[in-house]
């Protein structure tokens, strides 16, 4: 029998790009959709409400968490009953035939989690390079990334306590515990994200602000010294 699968998509003012990335899980068979709002001021929450209300055939809900990407996530795990958790960027599409993909790499029980390669929506110029250097990184350290959708068994996730509750780098802390844990598919199928964040700031300046900030992390300094940098965190 196949793996059930949840999906869990934090959210802070997404009213404009939620509505793509649920409209893209309608076509596929997941058996749970729970977005997590972390107190949104737009219209998220109702937006959120109609578009699952179209996925009646599955479990789907709108849940309230307190403000910050890492509770929020643990507050969606805590809510799910399925035998994976995929966690999912408001602004990140998942390509059509992702949950076959996901079951085929989850078939090896010494697999604990995985994730996708990522492309930005115009897949050109900085955009493309970037990508291309995130997959890369991520395959050479096995440590991934939000944007490329990771996904882990669901007692796993419970083994590990689910994702520190820290302001920034939440995602990079929990695929390092992970990878310790057993093997971690790194899928070349790839998610379709945003390049928002990179254009608000500058693609060059972006990136070199982000490099900084890992290898201030990778020297020990504490995520909550580093958010003091981190100027667009949401």
């Amino acid at each position: 029998m196949p793996a059930s699968i949840a999906i869990i998509i934090p959210t802070l003012n997404e009213e404009r790009a939620l509505p793509r990335t649920l409209l893209y899980l309608r076509q596929q068979q997941f058996n749970e959709v729970i977005v997590v709002d972390g107190g949104s001021q737009d219209h998220t929450v109702s937006v959120a409400t109609n578009h699952l209300s179209g996925l009646s055939q599955r479990e789907s809900k709108v849940i309230i968490a307190d403000r910050g990407r890492a509770q929020q996530l643990n507050a969606g795990a805590a809510e799910a009953q399925s035998d994976i958790l995929l966690f999912l960027h408001a602004d990140t599409q998942l390509p059509l035939h992702s949950r076959t993909e996901i079951e085929r790499v989850m078939e090896n029980p010494q697999c604990v989690g995985g994730r996708f390669d990522v492309q930005f929506e115009d897949d050109r110029g900085w955009a493309w390079i970037i990508s291309r250097m995130m997959n890369l990184r991520s395959r050479w350290s096995g440590i991934a990334t939000g944007d490329q959708a990771i996904f882990v068994r669901r007692e796993i996730f419970q083994q590990m306590g689910g994702y520190a509750d820290i302001p920034l780098m939440e995602d990079v802390e929990f695929t390092k515990r992970l990878k310790r844990l057993g093997k971690v598919a790194t899928l070349h199928t790839k998610v379709t994200t945003s390049f928002r964040r990179w254009e608000q700031r500058g693609a060059l300046q972006t990136i070199l602000h982000m490099w900084t900030l890992r290898f201030l992390y990778w020297l020990g300094l504490s995520p909550q010294t580093l958010r003091q940098l981190y100027a667009t965190i949401r």
